[in-house]
């Protein structure tokens, strides 16, 4: 005799879902568990461990629809339902379903590719249809944008088919230093120099050398005199800060004017 069969029907339909939800949560706990450790190495750095970090978040979502999967025909078995019938018809039905979510299913495909082709990972900065953030969700069906204002855009997989992936190799900081006319450009490109060698190695995230390119352009009040250092991705701007700081302080020192927009006007008679 089994253990429930003295339980009365009516309350077999309750307690046994129960059972099966609990039974179905221990099990994607432990599997999840398991994931986690397998999926999270101490040695990975960088992109292999955001890599790792977005195939394990893809694997639970998958892992965590099958169990709910065998859960769900466990509960309409217990209620007296046919699941052999069911299974048996999911040739048919999954046509039917296919048919009916179309989109559905070109998430998870393009979810899965996005995964295998390695377009962009949690952690990356992408920019879809002019919003520009982080990735902080990847799953089957949605990808979520997080932008630096804290607003989060949800995407169906399937409409990202143009990105642009900030995070695949390193940014350039480019700064552009508006200095007056009345400068020598001989002086004022051994001033850049000098300033440069002084601030070597100390720019935050750099992964090069500070490189002045040197006389850029002419605009109405300014020679535009150009500055660029390699980063490390996204960290341009933080490195941009540093360096217009640090070269209008060497310029200051050296008694070369920066410009300002300024506007001459003449009194005709």
């Amino acid at each position: 005799m089994k253990i429930f069969d003295i339980i009365p029907i009516d309350i077999k339909h309750i307690i046994y879902p129960v059972i099966y939800i609990i039974i179905g949560i221990i099990c994607y706990k432990i599997v999840k568990k398991i994931i986690n450790q397998a999926l999270k190495p101490a040695k990975l750095k960088g992109h292999q461990k955001q890599r790792a970090n977005t195939i394990r978040i893809v694997i639970l979502n998958i892992i965590k629809y099958i169990i709910g999967a065998f859960v769900l025909l466990a509960i309409l078995a217990n209620f007296g339902i046919n699941v052999k019938s069911i299974v048996a018809g999911l040739g048919i039905t999954t046509a039917i379903i296919g048919l009916a979510f179309q989109d559905l299913a070109k998430d998870f495909i393009a979810g899965i590719s996005i995964i295998t082709e390695n377009q962009f990972e949690v952690g990356d900065t992408i920019e879809y249809d002019g919003f520009m953030g982080e990735v902080v969700f990847l799953g089957l069906k949605t990808t979520r944008i997080r932008d630096y204002k804290g607003a989060t855009k949800i995407i169906a997989n399937h409409k990202l088919d143009t990105v642009i992936n900030y995070s695949l190799h390193d940014s350039l900081a480019i700064i552009d230093l508006g200095i007056s006319y009345e400068e020598n450009p001989e002086k004022v490109a051994v001033a850049l120099e000098e300033i440069k060698n002084e601030i070597e190695g100390k720019v935050p995230n750099a992964t090069g050398e500070i490189q002045v390119w040197g006389l850029d352009e002419f605009e109405d009040s300014t020679m535009k005199y150009r500055i660029v250092v390699e980063t490390k991705p996204n960290e341009q701007y933080g490195a941009q800060r540093f360096l217009r700081s640090e070269f209008k302080k060497g310029l200051d020192k050296r008694h070369i004017k920066v410009s300002y927009p300024q506007i001459e006007v003449h009194n005709g008679k």
